[in-house]
C-alpha cells in the first residue's frame, strides 16, 4: 500500500495489514471482509453506532463496553470480535471505515483483481460492460470488478480510473483539448 501522510490512513493501513495477515494464515480472508462490511454497513446505517465510531468524546473503556455488547449480540468470528475489541480498546474506532477500506483493497489484490470505476455518459449495455470488462482485464492482467455510474456532462466515452491511473476517452475531454489547441493556434 502507498504511505499517506495522513496519520488516520496510517493507523488504518497498519491494522488493516495486521488483520489481513492474521485472516490469511487462518484462510479466512473472503469470510473476514464480510464480517467487516456488515459491520461498515452498521456504521453506516446506523446513528448511534457511528457516533460511537467517530465521536472522541466516548472513553476507551466506554468504545470496549459497546463494541463488547455488539460482538455478544452479532457474534462474529473469533478473529474479527477480537480485532474489534482491540480496535476500540485502543481507541481506533474512527480508522474503521479506512481500516475496512484498506483489508478490502488487500483482499482484492490477493484475489488478483482490481477495481475500475467507469464513468459513460449513457448507461452501459450488457456487450459494452463485458467487453469494457475484458478489455481492462487484459490491459491489468488481473480481474476487474467495475463500478459505474453515469454523467451526462461528459458527452461520449468514458473515463475509467484503476488505482492512480486514468484513461479518459471523454468527448468532453477532447472537445477541451481541441479548443485549447485552436486558442494557441489564433
Amino acid at each position: 500500500m502507498a504511505q499517506s501522510s495522513s496519520p488516520v490512513s496510517g493507523v488504518a493501513e497498519r491494522y488493516a495489514q495486521s488483520l489481513f495477515e492474521l485472516a490469511r494464515d487462518e484462510g479466512s480472508i473472503d469470510a473476514t471482509e464480510s464480517e467487516l462490511l456488515q459491520y461498515q454497513q452498521l456504521v453506516d446505517e446506523n446513528a448511534d453506532f457511528r457516533r460511537l465510531v467517530e465521536s472522541p468524546a466516548f472513553t476507551s473503556d466506554n468504545q470496549l463496553r459497546a463494541i463488547s455488547a455488539v460482538v455478544a449480540e452479532t457474534r462474529p468470528s473469533g478473529l474479527v470480535g477480537n480485532f474489534l475489541k482491540v480496535v476500540a480498546a485502543n481507541r481506533r474506532l474512527f480508522a474503521f471505515p479506512s481500516i475496512v477500506r484498506g483489508f478490502r483493497a488487500m483482499a482484492a489484490e490477493h484475489r488478483g483483481e482490481v477495481d475500475a470505476e467507469v464513468v459513460s455518459a449513457h448507461p452501459l449495455s450488457d456487450d459494452q460492460r463485458r467487453e469494457l470488462r475484458d478489455a481492462l482485464g487484459r490491459y491489468t492482467s488481473k480481474t476487474v470488478t467495475m463500478r459505474e455510474s453515469v454523467d451526462p456532462a461528459i458527452l461520449g466515452g468514458l473515463v475509467v480510473r484503476i488505482g492512480s491511473r486514468q484513461i479518459d476517452t471523454s468527448l468532453r475531454t477532447k472537445l477541451s483539448s481541441l479548443k485549447l489547441a485552436l486558442k494557441e493556434v489564433g
